[in-house]
């Protein structure tokens, strides 16, 4: 790779970087290119974009990032092959894709990964990442719950209402 494909890589991975707010860094060496090119197909299907760099360009452009986005804890993950994974939408993506394909196979491993400056390192934390709720689940559980109490009112009055009625024709009968 000579310089100035190398500094096109790290413009490249900059822009990538810049534009998410979450990404995966994997392992998925001593990976048949078999089951590579069949975890490639998944991540294609589920909408998550796979690069594999060299660790020094990741580094790179991780370094030239933003002030407000800190990289620095996921340096130490950069070793050994690595593959980046990138998704739009829910966080949660890639780490649902990762636990799908791993069903059937020991890796691609997950080394760490950056959600909204939340860093999380090594393969323990898959489980977690994956029961990450998207916004649209967080709003539904949010509408749901305002929706509740509503709910319980106008249910205790309907069903309320019967038992209501039946007390007032009773001490209406008592009375006469």
């Amino acid at each position: 790779m000579t310089r100035q494909e190398k500094t096109a890589t790290i413009e490249d991975l900059k822009n990538e970087f810049s534009q998410v707010d979450f990404f995966y860094l994997t392992d998925a060496s001593t990976l048949s290119v078999e089951k590579v090119n069949k975890f490639r197909g998944l991540c294609f299907e589920k909408g998550v974009r796979m690069r594999v760099v060299k660790n020094t360009l990741i580094r790179k452009a991780l370094e030239d990032a933003p002030a407000d986005k800190n990289y620095a804890a996921l340096f130490d993950s950069l070793k050994g092959p690595t593959a980046v994974l990138f998704a739009e939408g829910a966080a949660s993506i890639p780490a649902r894709t990762l636990k799908e394909f791993r069903a059937n196979s020991d890796r691609p491993l997950l080394k760490a990964a950056y959600i909204d400056t939340a860093v999380f390192i090594g393969d323990d934390q898959l489980d977690t990442l994956t029961k990450l709720k998207t916004k649209e689940e967080l709003v539904g559980e949010i509408i749901g719950l305002l929706q509740s109490p509503a709910k319980n009112v106008i249910s205790a009055l309907q069903s309320g209402g019967q038992k209501l009625s039946g007390i007032l024709k009773t001490l209406e009968e008592r009375g006469q």
